[in-house]
């Protein structure tokens, strides 16, 4: 069970959650907070000052005065009227994410709400009802208005929602889980509405995802640099301890690891290699940039799931309005990340294309064909990671350069994080394939050596590869192999690889 406290969330809890494999509960101590919080949000209802969407309407409607017995009107009126949301659904995974952070951020004790609220969403994550939310119709700011409305939606009993596995009537869906719809009162509408949840959960699983894509890759270019015979001198620790930017020494004492006392020979004397190409010998520059993104990005993300993101916000003070809503530094760093990742499958696809093109793969035969011109081998492979990388290119342009004013133009520069965040979401994808069609690659090359044997860590690495995609010997339909290669980085086997390798010795 995870409590949330407002506090220490962290990435890792969110995929758990969002996975279902942990349930979720609120700490006592946010329970307390968010008791205060609310007697402050009702103290202030006796007041004839105007506090921004508590007794006024909101956006360029603030100047708006609403009478006592409207303030309960407008939060469910807000819900329904934000309920604006197009496209295919959000994935369960991605919504559960969502809640699960949105009941965090409110455990905060700064939104005014009653806890119930928060507890209401634990319920729902407890009990398996997820709303259904469309994936497009938020700019980022003031957080993601549309999605988070579909997510209150439900928890009023209304718009549609999953359970056990059918999407129902959110209404129906509360029944059958034994749950009582929630009545909205002063502030709970607009609380659940302003935040960066949506954006933010996608963030998080994708940065789960491309970490277990970076070792992969890793892996990946071991195997490719032991089947090109690639001298393993650009990984040696002084090259790097004078350029210490943290992922680059991860990177090379990773590849360092991965290719320790290897038996495959490499040429001595006067035909020794002096220096491989880039996409072999940059390997710690290229994917230790990447890393350093990644952490970044963790960084950036952990200090969003503990803060309070909504608008106004409750004070024992005062009730301030601000623009904690705003999503820019989520938007940068899902940006970042798509630019990362398309460094990490744009020099994996040189990689392949140096393994298959006989000019340039040390003797291997070309496109890796069991008999080349009776067969063509690898050769379109390698064409489906040019097309794929073509894409990431045009994915990896900023979302968050391309403001758009809103809200009769009150909200008039925007963050376009949630734009950010769903094109991160295919351009993991797409970098993953291509990770896989190297992978394929590097495996069969290694076949072809006499020397076949390798590291012991890199062969558990093929042992387990093969058993998504066995070896073949002649030409056949690839696509089927592809799949399962993307699947088997998807599946994290190569996460503790170096572990078991170590334990099998």
């Amino acid at each position: 069970m995870i409590q949330l406290d407002g506090m220490s969330f962290s990435v890792d809890e969110v995929v758990a959650i969002a996975y279902g494999r942990d349930q979720v509960s609120i700490a006592p101590s946010a329970l307390e907070r968010m008791s205060i919080s609310r007697r402050f949000v009702e103290e202030a209802m006796l007041s004839t000052q105007p506090v921004y969407a508590l007794n006024t309407g909101v956006g360029l409607l603030a100047n708006i005065a609403l009478g006592h017995a409207e303030i309960e009107e407008m939060q469910i009126n807000l819900v329904r009227s934000h309920c604006c949301g197009v496209g295919e659904p959000l994935a369960r995974e991605v919504v559960r994410g969502l809640m699960a952070i949105r009941a965090n951020v409110l455990a905060k004790g700064v939104s005014g709400i009653r806890p119930v609220i928060a507890e209401r969403i634990c319920d729902l994550l407890n009990c398996g009802v997820t709303p259904v939310i469309p994936s497009r119709g938020s700019v980022g700011a003031s957080g993601d208005l549309a999605p988070l409305a579909h997510m209150a939606l439900a928890l009023i009993g209304e718009g549609d929602a999953e359970y056990e596995g059918k999407v129902r009537p959110a209404s129906e869906c509360l029944v059958l889980a034994g749950l009582e719809p929630l009545q909205l009162q002063a502030k709970e509408g607009i609380s659940l509405l302003n935040g960066t949840q949506a954006m933010l959960s996608i963030g998080c699983l994708q940065l789960k995802e491309i970490e277990t894509l970076f070792v992969a890759a890793q892996t990946s270019a071991a195997i490719t640099m032991e089947a090109l015979r690639g001298t393993p001198v650009p990984f040696d620790a002084r090259l790097h301890k004078v350029r210490p930017h943290p992922g680059q020494l991860h990177s090379a004492e990773h590849m360092r690891s991965l290719l320790a006392d290897s038996p495959i020979p490499r040429t001595q004397g006067v035909n020794r290699k002096i220096q491989d190409a880039y996409c072999l010998r940059c390997i710690p520059q290229v994917h230790g940039a990447a890393w350093d993104t990644l952490r970044e990005a963790r960084r950036v993300f952990e200090i969003e799931l503990n803060s309070a993101t909504d608008n106004p916000l409750v004070f024992e003070e005062d009730i301030l309005s601000g623009g904690n809503f705003h999503g820019a530094p989520l938007a940068l760093n899902l940006d970042y990340l798509a630019i990362a990742i398309c460094q990490i499958a744009g020099i994996s696809e040189r990689r392949t294309e140096r393994l298959l093109n006989p000019t340039l793969n040390e003797g291997l035969p070309a496109f890796l064909a069991s008999a080349p011109g009776i067969e063509s081998g690898l050769m379109i492979a390698q064409v489906t990671a040019a097309g794929l990388y073509a894409e990431m290119r045009v994915l990896a342009t900023p979302a968050s350069t391309g403001s758009l004013p809103t809200s009769g133009n009150q909200e008039d520069f925007v963050s376009m994080g949630m734009t950010s965040a769903l094109k991160l979401e295919q351009s993991v994808k797409l970098a993953r394939m291509i990770v896989a069609i190297e992978l394929m690659a590097a495996t069969r090359a290694l076949d072809f050596r006499e020397e076949s044997e390798t590291t012991p860590v890199l062969q558990e690495a093929i042992r387990r590869f093969r058993e998504y995609v066995p070896a073949w010997s002649k030409d056949c339909v690839l696509s089927t192999r592809m799949t399962g290669a993307e699947k088997f980085i998807a599946s994290g086997s190569l996460n503790n690889i170096e572990v078991q390798a170590s334990v099998a010795a």
